[in-house]
């Protein structure tokens, strides 16, 4: 039997013996391509996370840094997400390459856009990796000085002497010198001491040296 049915004025008819024939293969073919669709999404964002815990927890036993650990743990996860979620697009039979050629774009959109933020993320980087200042060092950077607070992925906190929070973008701290003051578990000082010119000079000699003999964080060697 044909079924009328009215659309905006159309009328279309349709066999319902032949779609009801039909509907079991239907049902088989796209039901079980979007079965192992879903079996795909769930077990590849299961196995994502399964390796990047492995990553972070690896990292983590070499002493690196949290922070780095954290970030490639977090950037590992969310790339083989990515990977899982396109391979589930395209068990459903949805073509993936103009898709993956789409993300690509935008990528490259967005990378263009936050040039100056993915400057200071690359030093963010490169400072977390290197470590050429910490926490708690007292440094010279980008015409500042002060103690460390924090090295972040993006900016660098530092407190001055006056007891000012600074903050710094990670890419003028790499783009310039860096003076770190507590790097080193000694440091010389040099010191000129002015005395008048009818005085006794052995004597001053032998003032400053019993001063610096005195002073117990004076090392005798060097």
């Amino acid at each position: 039997p044909l079924a009328p049915l009215v659309y905006q004025g159309i009328i279309m008819e349709f066999d319902i013996q032949k779609l009801t024939e039909q509907a079991p293969v239907f049902l088989i073919t796209y039901g079980t391509q979007l079965l192992m669709a879903l079996l795909i999404l769930f077990i590849g964002r299961w196995l994502a996370r399964l390796v990047s815990n492995a990553i972070v927890n690896g990292m983590n036993k070499k002493d690196v840094d949290t922070t780095i650990s954290k970030f490639v743990g977090s950037l590992s996860y969310t790339a083989l997400l990515a990977f899982v979620i396109i391979a589930a697009l395209g068990q459903l039979g949805i073509q993936t390459a103009s898709f993956v050629a789409i993300v690509g774009a935008a990528g490259l959109a967005i990378g263009f856009a936050l040039q100056g933020s993915l400057s200071n993320f690359a030093a963010g980087v490169l400072l977390i990796v290197f470590r050429p200042i910490r926490a708690g060092d007292f440094v010279e950077v980008a015409g500042e000085a002060g103690v460390i607070e924090e090295v972040g992925i993006f900016c660098t906190l530092m407190k001055s002497g006056d007891n000012k929070v600074i903050t710094i973008p990670n890419s003028n701290v790499m783009g310039g010198n860096i003076t770190n003051y507590s790097m080193k578990p000694t440091r010389r000082i040099d010191m000129v001491v002015g005395i008048g010119y009818d005085a006794d000079i052995r004597k001053a000699k032998a003032v400053l040296e019993n001063i610096m003999a005195s002073e117990e964080r004076v090392l005798k060697d060097p």
